[in-house]
C-alpha cells in the first residue's frame, strides 16, 4: 500500500525539496500551501495541492481525514524581523496553527507520524556552548524563536498525553536553489541577487556574527530519514529533537567572500547597522542525528553555494 505524506508549506524553498525526496521514493504526496511565499513552479508535478492556510478549518479537516502516514510541517512565518515587528502574527501562524494541526491528528485516529521544523539556529540563544547539542539551554533572541520553542513544548505534550508520534528537526541556517531572500539563511539569496546586478552587498553589523549554514536537499533528506526511523518513546522536550546543520561556523563576512570566489565575482560589501532580535553566533552539532536518524550533512558550503548561485544565474537568464 502506498504511503501517503501531507508537506504543508510544500511550494516554498525547503518544503518542495521535501515532497521532491518523498514522491522519487515513491509516496503519495499531498501539498498544504497558502502561496504567500511559496510559488507555484516549485509544485512538483506529481504533488496534490491544497491551497489554504494552516491556521484555517479546512486545513485541520485535510489533515483529521486524509489518513497520512507522516505530516511534516514546514509552513510558518519565517522572518525573524517580521516576528520582532508583529509578535501577535507569528505566534498566530507557527503556535496557533501548529496547534491546529496537532489536534486534527489528535482526532484522525490515525498512526501519522508529525514531523515539526523547529529551528536550532533561534532557539538556543548566545549563551551555549557551539556546536551546541540538543539538551543545552533554550534561550531564544526573537520572538519567532520563542514560537518554534513553545511549539516544541506542545509537541512533547501531545506525545506524553496522547500518545503522538512526534519529531522536531532543528534546522541551521538552510539555503540554496529555490530559497527566497526571507529569514537569516536568506542572505545568501539575497547575496547572489546581488551579485548578478553587479551592485554591493550588505552586511549588517560587523558581519562576524556567524551562522551554521546547512544545504536544502541535504535537510529535505533528514526529513525522509525520520520518517522512517525507529525512535524510543519521548519522555522530556528534547528526546525527539533533533540538530540539523553542519556544526561548521561560518561569519556573513566569510559566507560572502566564499560565495563571491564560487561565483568568480568581487564585489563591494557595504555595512549596515545591526538588526533587532539577531543572534550574535549559532552553530549546531549534527551528532545526534547520525546516531539515531542516520543523517549527516553531505554538501560542503563551497559545493553548495555554487549549485545555489548557478541555479539563480539559469533562472535570471531564462527570466
Amino acid at each position: 500500500m502506498t504511503q501517503r505524506a501531507l508537506v504543508t508549506g510544500g511550494a516554498g524553498f525547503i518544503g518542495s525539496h521535501v515532497a521532491d525526496l518523498f514522491l522519487a521514493e515513491g509516496w503519495d504526496v499531498t501539498i498544504l500551501d497558502d502561496f504567500s511565499s511559496g510559488k507555484p513552479e516549485n509544485v512538483p508535478a506529481r504533488a496534490t495541492v491544497h491551497r489554504a492556510s494552516i491556521t484555517e478549518p479546512s486545513s485541520a479537516a485535510l489533515v483529521r481525514d486524509g489518513r497520512f502516514d507522516v505530516v511534516m510541517h514546514l509552513a510558518a512565518q519565517i522572518d525573524v524581523r517580521k516576528s520582532v515587528a508583529d509578535p501577535a502574527f507569528d505566534a498566530a501562524v507557527n503556535i496557533g496553527g501548529t496547534l491546529n494541526l496537532l489536534e486534527a491528528v489528535r482526532h484522525s485516529g490515525h498512526a501519522t507520524r508529525f514531523i515539526f521544523t523547529s529551528s536550532g539556529g533561534a532557539q538556543y540563544g548566545d549563551l551555549v556552548p557551539r556546536p551546541t547539542p540538543e539538551g543545552a539551554d533554550k534561550d531564544p533572541a526573537s520572538p519567532y524563536g520563542i514560537t518554534k520553542l513553545a511549539a516544541e513544548y506542545y509537541l512533547s505534550y501531545y506525545a506524553r498525553i496522547h500518545g503522538m508520534d512526534t519529531v522536531a528537526l532543528r534546522y541551521a541556517n538552510v539555503y540554496g536553489p529555490r530559497q527566497d531572500p526571507h529569514g537569516e539563511a536568506g542572505v545568501v539569496a539575497i547575496f547572489c541577487g546581488r551579485i548578478l546586478d553587479g551592485t554591493p552587498l550588505t552586511v549588517f553589523g560587523t558581519g562576524e556574527q556567524t551562522r551554521d549554514y546547512v544545504f536544502g536537499p541535504d535537510v529535505a533528506r533528514a526529513n525522509l530519514l525520520a520518517a522512517h526511523a525507529s525512535l524510543p518513546a519521548p519522555s522530556r522536550l528534547d528526546d525527539r529533537g533533533f540538530n540539523i546543520g553542519t556544526g561548521i561556523e561560518t561569519s556573513v563576512l566569510a559566507l560572502a567572500e566564499t560565495l563571491q570566489r564560487v561565483a568568480g565575482v568581487t564585489t563591494a560589501i557595504e555595512h549596515a547597522p545591526p538588526r533587532a532580535g539577531e543572534q550574535s553566533a549559532s552553530c549546531i552539532s549534527p551528532a545526534k542525528a547520525q546516531a539515531q536518524l542516520g543523517w549527516a550533512p553531505a554538501v560542503s558550503l563551497d559545493d553548495g553555494l555554487r549549485a545555489t548561485f548557478e541555479f539563480f544565474k539559469a533562472r535570471r537568464a531564462h527570466a
